[in-house]
This record gives C-alpha cells, structure tokens and sequence, in this order.
C-alpha cells in the first residue's frame, strides 16, 4: 500500500502558515527598536532597500530548494541540499536547517511562555494600581524567579514546559493543525494589531503630564516616517536593516524550505512567496512600527523613547502604560498587546518543528507523534538552562549564536549553493515552473550576484564589527596604518571572550559575577556545539543506512 504524501491542504493555509512561520516576535519587539536605534526614518530606506534585494530573493531561493527538495522525497535540509549537488558536504551544510530550529525554539518557546502569563495577568488585572517602577520589577522578578507567581516555586518553568507541550501537541497533528492554527491566529493577531495601531495614531499629545509636557504620540509616527537621506552612506543602518530582515523573514532557518518542500511539483512558488512575504511587511511596518514606540511617546515623550528603548519596552512598559487608559481598555489592550504576541510567536516556532520531523519520517520512518514529542525532548533539553540561568546570559548566547550567526552563514551558504552550484539558469527555471506571475528578469541577476555579495558583507560585519560600530572612523584609521579594532560585539571578540574581558576591566568590583557570566557563557556555548555535532552524527548515520539500502 503506498503512503499517501502529506500536503497543504489549501493555498491560503499555506500562505497564512508561511506568513505565521515570517510574522514573529521580530515584527514587534526587534522592528521598532532597531528603527528607534538606527534614526527612526534614517532605518527605513536602507530596510525597504535591503528586503527588496535581499530578503525577496532570499525567499525566492529558500521556496524553490524546499519544493525541488520535495519532489525528490526530501523535506528537511540536509538532503535537500544534497539532492542539488553532487557534493556529500552539502548534507552537512544542511545540519544548519535543523539545529538552528532546535535551538531557537529552545529560547524561543521561553518568550512564548513570558506573552501567555501576562494576557492572564492582563485579564486579571494585576498591573492595575502598579507605578513604571512596579512593572518593571515585576517582570525582572519573574524571569528573576525571585517572586513565586500564584504561590507556586518555579513557576515560569511550569509555563515554559506548558507552551511547549501546547506546540508539540500540535505539530502531532501534521500540517493540518498548524494550518488550522495558521487561520485562526494570524487573521486574529492582525486584528488585535489593528486595533493597537488605530489607538496609537489617534492618542496625539492628549496624555501629556506635568512630568512629560511634549508627549506625543505623532512624535513617535513622525520619527519613524520621516525619511533621512544620509542613512544611505551609513554601514552601520546598513548592517542593521540587513540583519532585521533576516529576523523578520525567517530566512535562513530551514524551516521555509521544509514547508515548501510539501507541495506539488508544479504548485506556484512565485506569488506565494511574495505574498507571504509581503504580508509580513504589511504586520511590521504598518502595524509594527504603530503600537509600542508611538504609544510610549504619547505617554512618556519622544526623548524618553530614545533613551529607553529595547527589548523589555513590552514587558516592563506597556502594561503601565495601558493602565493610563483606565481599567476596562487597560484589560482589552493587554489582551491585544500581549495575545498578538502569543499568536506571532507560536506560528514561528510550530515552523521550527517541522524540520526535524521532516528528517526523521524521511530516515527513519518516525510518525508525527514520535517525531513531533522527540522534537520536544531535546527543545526541553536545551531550554530549561535558558529559563533557570536567563539572569546569566544562557538565553543571550542562544540568541546571538543561534539567532544570529547561523542564520547568516546558512543563508550565504544555500545562495552560493543555488545560483553557483545548481545553478541560475536552472534555479531560475524551478522558481517560474508553475509561476502565477511574472518574476521581473533583473532578479535573476539580482539572484546571482547582488544577493550573494550582500550576505557577504552582513557576515563580515559580523565578524569584523569596528569598535562602536563607527565604520566610517575604522575605515580612515586602517589607511593611516592605525590598524582596525574591533568591537566587543564582533563575532571574532565574542569567539574570544573579548567582551567579557572587556567588561571585567571597566568593572572590577563585579569580577565574581562576570566570571560567573563568563562560566555560563561557555557552558551555552557547548552546549549549542553538542546540538550541531550530534545532529551531523545522525545525518551520517542516515546516510550510511541510504548506502546499505543500496547494496
């Protein structure tokens, strides 16, 4: 009896999951900073310019791997990599497609946990009455695990193990319930951001205090929208639009090519992909840019924005802020605010699963079931030291590690792969086969070359980062034989340490805790290089089963 493949069961299912799988916390949390850090208008050039020649055809790549993958019986990225060439270490350069998921989620799913409990502690009302300081407070306690939430120790690892029991219960259930979640959650988080955004733009500078007189919501609009031209000669809002659109495309990951890798051979690629792609945009740039920083600015002022924004803005401002609205819509936005979030987050880590499901019912014959609870096992494995040792920076490791640097060498590895080894004239024949429009034809060139020669840069960025990121003051000193210094964020300081040195020279007085820092630092970091070496064992193993099935 022949196994029928498994397959999206409708265009906009797939379309929603693929735009779930883009739409994330990033689209939120990660846009508006990195606007607010990068000059506001000043960002938003180069980003446009950069998902143009970038992030387009970086999705362009990733649907044609994953359906030609597909149609061969591959449908994770090892073998489908390998299927492109006749090269084996391109199976290995495939290990990047699974361990990237595992290991993201392991953090990932932790976020997912922080958004649940604070819609019920919305719905509850136990931030109405709290000052900012308060709020602030509550949040560093939690992740902290200084309070016992609702009497009970431990808590944030209760609900951390309940919301990856929540995605591992529906990744059991195939492609069909993660689209089934794919409908449901995305038309809701577009609505619920709809209605944060139309709240942000008509608050104007009417919650302007004694303490904050200039507070104005449209400063905040302004800010972000209002274009500056000499961003455009600035590496640095370069590199930073770059990397946000790797955040927020999901590219580079491997879990687009495993959710193309189910459809049918001549299924369009084309305009899915630009849909999806496009949708996401429409969440962060639209509605993105119009909740947290337009909101903090009607309420505490523009200046104060720019001096605080960041990451824990969601959790350590808006639920005071919202209480300024009075009780009854307090409740209503903490429940947008924070169940957007909710549904962002887990439409992206039920992608993360897919992978290794994917790659163990195509070796080894694992159901959705078995796959789907042993991609919970080792999520749990890596996860739990992220939850109970955050303070220390275990979380912070995944993220840059996992987050960040795989994701670019992974990307630039697959478009070498593509355009250069497949070849262009080939990929370009496999991403129009089916094609409900008409690619423009500059993207094949823009495929081959500017794409590439992008990534290159954003990695050497990375890897070379001056010190405080002034690109224009390295450049200067390198051709007056200053030398190039690096700075503590690059990724050849991080390898060394160079940032916690660094840090230990600035404060001495905190050494104990910095090197306690610094022990769990490399603890992440082992851990992570035990993921990826003992994912590449397995791939070898498959292969060496392939091989004896053949003989």
């Amino acid at each position: 009896m022949i196994e029928k493949k498994e397959s999206w069961g409708s265009r906009t299912g797939l379309i929603l999951a693929m735009a779930g799988n883009a739409v994330g916390l990033g689209n939120f949390l990660r846009f508006p900073v990195q606007a607010v850090q990068n000059g506001g208008g000043a960002f938003i050039i180069p980003y446009l310019v950069c998902f143009l020649l970038m992030g387009i055809p970086l999705l362009f790549t990733e649907w044609s791997i994953g359906r030609f993958g597909g149609k061969n019986g591959n449908h994770s990225t090892p073998y489908i990599l390998d299927s492109m060439s006749s090269k084996p270490y391109w199976k290995y350069i495939g290990v990047f497609g699974i361990f990237t998921n595992i290991a993201v989620v392991a953090y990932y799913t932790y976020i997912e946990s922080w958004t649940l409990i604070y819609v019920l502690h919305s719905v509850t009302g136990t931030f109405s009455g709290m000052g900012k300081e308060a709020v602030s407070t509550f949040f560093t306690q939690y992740v902290g695990f200084s309070g016992s939430d609702y009497g009970i120790p431990l808590f944030p690892l209760m609900v951390y193990i309940l919301v990856l029991g929540l995605n591992v219960y529906i990744l059991s259930t195939g492609l069909g319930g993660i689209e089934k979640v794919a409908k449901i959650g995305m038309p809701l988080l577009i609505l619920f951001g709809i209605i944060l955004a139309i709240r942000g733009w008509t608050m104007g500078g009417d919650f302007a205090t004694e303490e904050f007189p200039l507070a104005n919501a449209w400063d905040g609009i302004n800010f972000l929208w209002t274009p500056q031209f000499s961003s455009l000669s600035d590496p640095k809002v370069w590199l930073a639009a770059a990397g946000q659109i790797f955040f927020t495309l999901s590219v580079g990951m491997g879990s687009i090519q495993c959710y193309a890798s189910y459809l049918k051979e001549n299924e369009d690629i084309a305009l899915n992909s630009v849909t999806a792609g496009f949708t996401n945009e429409f969440v962060e740039v639209v509605l993105g840019s119009a909740i947290v920083i337009p909101i903090a600015a009607g309420f505490l002022g523009m200046d104060w924005v720019m001096e605080n924004a960041g990451f824990g803005m969601a959790f350590q401002t808006m639920p005071f802020l919202f209480q300024q609205w009075g009780s009854a819509f307090a409740t209503i936005a903490g429940v947008c605010w924070f169940g957007l979030l909710f549904f962002a987050g887990i439409t992206s880590s039920l992608a993360m699963g897919t992978p290794w499901m994917g790659f163990m019912k195509d070796e080894f014959g694992w159901g959705k079931i078995k796959g789907a609870v042993s991609f919970g096992v080792l999520a749990l494995f890596m996860g739990i030291p992220t939850v109970l040792f955050y303070s220390e920076g275990y979380f912070d490791e995944y993220d840059y590690w996992a987050g960040t640097v795989s994701l670019v060498v992974f990307a630039l590895l697959e478009t070498i792969l593509f355009a250069w080894v497949f070849g262009m004239d080939k990929g370009w024949e496999e991403l129009n086969r089916g094609a409900d429009i008409r690619i423009p034809s500059v993207y094949k060139w823009i495929m081959k070359y500017i794409t590439p020669g992008l990534l290159t840069l954003v990695f050497l960025g990375a890897l070379l980062t001056p010190e405080q990121n002034d690109w224009a003051a390295a450049i200067t000193n390198l051709f007056h034989g200053d030398g190039w210094t690096l700075d503590h964020s690059s990724l050849i300081a991080k390898l060394s340490f160079q940032d916690i040195k660094a840090e230990i020279a600035l404060h001495p007085e905190n050494l104990e805790q910095i090197e306690k820092k610094r022990l769990f630092s490399g603890l992440a970091r082992t851990q992570l290089l035990v993921l990826f070496l003992g994912i590449m064992l397995i791939v070898w193993y498959s292969t060496y089963k392939r091989k004896q099935a053949h003989l």
